[in-house]
């Protein structure tokens, strides 16, 4: 079974595993599978109408790599939805609408296109048909696993496996330079000043902390001095806490509660950071 016959099997299975469309059957159009007689639930006929495929050769065919190679293709997938005469015509449109939903906004398909016919009656099942069709943008690439050159153009994912893979056409700049450094670490030397603001030109979603060879927290003359700390959103532990373009810290007794107070810049300690940026 090559590529294309496989096609509709594949989206067969993806859409019977959706939580959403249980309850629902899906079947391929070839081979025929056999429903009941008279229909007792809703089963969806899988099918493809029609492919075009646009070729991009280069100049000097010659120089091209079997990786390079790739086409652009229309793929219009066909629906047959069959639903029992007693479930009436707005269940056909609901399951249409399902399906669409599921294939558009769970698959990762780039869809440009759907819709559906006009509802008819099927006598022999006792059920009632809408015909339907979604247009898929995909790209068409050479199989890997052959001697052959250029045997097929269909990717091995189902449909568009190499354009849901190309994340360059699918996160915006921003989320790019976010998943590329998602976060930034930094160390600094304790100066004995009370309060101290470090930015490393974000507002940070989370920042921790803590001085280099010393516990989360000692104590000393009565008192705890804390050495760590931790803050996200709007609030954080002792002597930390986020503004707009980075962080401040808080250092000595005079900022302390309970008999605990912030060791975050004592004079001579190192201190290690990690901001962690806005998704």
């Amino acid at each position: 079974m090559n590529e294309m016959s496989a096609m509709p099997s594949a989206i067969v299975s993806w859409l019977s595993g959706r939580e959403e469309l249980e309850g629902i059957r899906f079947l391929t159009e070839f081979p025929p599978l056999k429903k009941a007689v008279p229909l007792k639930r809703i089963t969806v006929a899988v099918g493809i109408s029609s492919i075009e495929i646009e070729d991009n050769f280069a100049d000097d065919v010659s120089a091209l790599e079997q990786d390079e190679y790739c086409r652009k293709a229309l793929i219009k997938l066909r629906f047959y939805i069959h639903v029992p005469y007693e479930m009436g015509g707005s269940a056909c449109h609901s399951t249409f609408a399902d399906i669409t939903d599921c294939l558009t906004f769970a698959s990762g398909l780039e869809i440009i296109k759907s819709g559906c016919e006009y509802i008819r009656e099927d006598r022999d099942t006792g059920a009632l048909v809408l015909p339907a069709y979604a247009i898929v943008n995909a790209c068409l690439c050479p199989a890997q696993s052959s001697d052959i050159e250029f045997p097929s153009f269909l990717d091995k994912t189902l449909l568009c496996g190499s354009h849901i893979r190309d994340e360059s056409i699918h996160l915006s700049a921003a989320r790019q330079a976010f998943l590329d450094e998602p976060f930034v670490c930094g160390t600094y030397f304790g100066t004995g000043e009370g309060t101290r603001s470090f930015s490393p030109g974000f507002r940070p979603a989370a920042v921790i902390l803590a001085a280099s060879g010393c516990p989360p927290f000692a104590a000393e003359n009565g008192q705890t001095k804390i050495y760590s700390a931790l803050a996200a959103g709007q609030g954080g532990t002792l002597g930390l806490s986020i503004t707009s373009s980075g962080f401040r810290v808080e250092n000595g007794a005079s900022y302390g509660s309970g008999g605990a107070f912030p060791a975050l810049n004592e004079s001579g300690v190192i201190y290690t950071y990690a901001a962690l940026k806005q998704a």
